[in-house]
């Protein structure tokens, strides 16, 4: 079976490190993006399995990266996760609207990273 690819888009360096990390102890191969621009990029260019996507960032935000992945056809296959501080329940229908697989809030636990990973990855 081939290493899954999974793209951590956060411009907090530590939440960055903490996912990458736990990924990684997963046995998933791990990107890396600063900012939604170059998420969006790395998106394009790498076409991952799973995108953990930071909703409040520089440049271009989670649901605007959502929402351009979602009109790209040959992204369809590309699942997103946005992570945010805020866990209202209209960030969540806004999530979904933009087209996101999943919403998380933070802060995280490392096992509910995984678990969230295995489950989205099964099929």
């Amino acid at each position: 079976m081939t290493q899954r690819t999974i793209l951590v888009v956060d411009d907090e360096p530590f939440i960055c490190r903490s996912l990458t990390y736990i990924l990684r102890k997963g046995d998933y191969r791990v990107l890396e993006a600063r900012d939604g621009e170059e998420g969006l990029a790395m998106i394009r260019a790498q076409k991952p399995d799973l995108v953990f996507l930071d909703v409040m960032m520089p440049k271009l935000d989670g649901f605007g990266v959502t929402k351009q992945v979602r009109a790209d056809a040959a992204l369809d296959a590309v699942k997103i996760v946005l992570l945010t501080a805020r866990g209202q329940e209209g960030d969540k229908a806004d999530g979904k609207e933009a087209g996101a697989t999943e919403h998380l809030t933070k802060p995280f636990s490392p096992s509910r990273i995984l678990d969230l990973v295995r489950q989205m990855l099964s099929n």
